[in-house]
């Protein structure tokens, strides 16, 4: 559903920053070359602690970071075969959590019920993905498409991001194309203007108009002389729960959303360039370049944006009854979904929330005007229009 792209005041309620995820999806958890043969590593999805580790054959398993036994950390274990030992004891687990060998118990005796919650994995697009919900729904749920990755045309930067922030404002901080003027040190963009926004029941899709001027336009292949003001459309496209958005022409980014905790999040993107050269740059280049741009000219604007949601999350945890108001309907719907997406996940699996949450929030229909998480009045007085800010940055 078309939504209106009208800048105005609208009262933020808090229960965004308040609500968990809906584990009914797939979440990447690590870069797939990190994890070798053998290895075991901690990784958490949501206040859930899972022990991942890859088999001899090269397969990645997913268990609980728990030993059923004494509740020993199975990621402090060793990899036997496709099993996963725990180092208290040596009791070994299969991939399916089944407890299959304890090495002191006569061979003719029969095991204990002792069972590791185990959880489906996938390893596509160079990362390890992690099904943290009802086993059962992994099969309905396909991850992202992206047909950059396998494209000659394209040159990928993977990029790590880890922020002590709710996925919430993570979220907001990549939907908020407003927020220029952190950047303007960098030659980032400038004068952006809402062009089009779109709801459905799981994405949020954000066209918008921004400007570009400097070296960062030459860089990017913007254009050739960064001394001109270019203009390009940026999309960002918010499909729970993670974001495409892309550069008109230039580039696209993929970016993969870990919530970790109320208070951390991770990351995992991968920015594509459409570089001329990109088939014909040799293979020893390719690495020294990827390290280069992700260095000189991604990793500066990330780190701005982590000081700016840390600080954003600080204030939240200081005061949590703090009002807020939001000017861009993307965010407004943004957090709609968020809720959404919660509450869902809480009827489904027929859980009782003790969140109170206001109907405008998670209604199951997209609202079509520019929507509005609370209708109360605050301090900072009546929900208002606000013009349409032109001022560089």
């Amino acid at each position: 559903m078309e939504l209106v792209t009208t800048l105005k005041g609208q009262t933020v309620q808090n229960i965004v920053r308040e609500v968990g995820i809906n584990p009914n999806h797939w979440y990447p958890v690590a870069w797939a070359e990190t994890l070798k043969p053998e290895q075991v590593i901690p990784v958490v999805v949501w206040q859930q602690a899972i022990a991942l580790y890859r088999d001899t054959d090269g397969n990645v398993h997913a268990l609980e970071d728990a030993c059923p036994h004494k509740g020993v950390q199975l990621h402090k274990g060793q990899v036997m075969g496709d099993r996963l030992a725990c180092p208290y004891h040596g009791w070994e687990f299969d991939s399916a959590g089944e407890c299959v060998n304890i090495p002191y118990l006569p061979k003719e005796q029969k095991l204990p019920c002792a069972q590791a919650r185990s959880y489906p994995t996938r390893e596509q697009y160079g990362m390890v993905w992690v099904f943290p919900g009802d086993p059962a729904l992994s099969a309905d749920h396909t991850l992202m498409d992206v047909p950059e990755y396998d494209d000659p045309d394209f040159f990928a930067v993977p990029i790590t991001g880890h922020f002590q922030a709710h996925f919430s404002i993570c979220n907001e901080n990549t939907m908020d194309v407003f927020h220029g003027h952190l950047h303007k040190n960098l030659q980032g963009w400038f004068d952006p203007v809402l062009l089009k926004l779109r709801e459905t029941a799981d994405s949020v899709l954000a066209d918008y108009r921004v400007n570009y001027e400097g070296w960062m336009t030459k860089v990017l292949g913007l254009s050739e002389d960064g001394g001109k003001v270019t203009t390009r459309v940026v999309s960002v496209h918010y499909h729970y729960p993670h974001y495409y958005s892309s550069l008109e022409g230039i580039s696209s980014l993929y970016l993969m959303r870990l919530p970790m905790g109320p208070q951390e999040t991770r990351s995992f993107s991968i920015l594509f360039l459409k570089l001329p050269f990109c088939r014909l740059l040799p293979q020893a280049l390719r690495q020294p370049l990827m390290r280069l741009i992700r260095h000189y000219v991604f990793m500066p604007f990330l780190r701005q944006d982590v000081e700016m949601m840390e600080s954003e999350q600080h204030t939240y945890q200081g005061n949590a009854k703090r009002r807020y108001v939001e000017i861009n309907p993307a965010i407004i719907a943004l957090q709609r979904l968020i809720v959404r997406q919660h509450e869902q996940f809480m009827q489904q699996s027929g859980a009782q929330t003790s969140l109170l949450i206001n109907p405008a929030i998670h209604s199951s229909s997209p609202v079509g005007e520019a929507g509005v998480l609370a209708s109360s009045r605050t301090a900072i007085g009546e929900p208002r229009a606000t013009p349409m800010d032109t001022s560089r940055g």
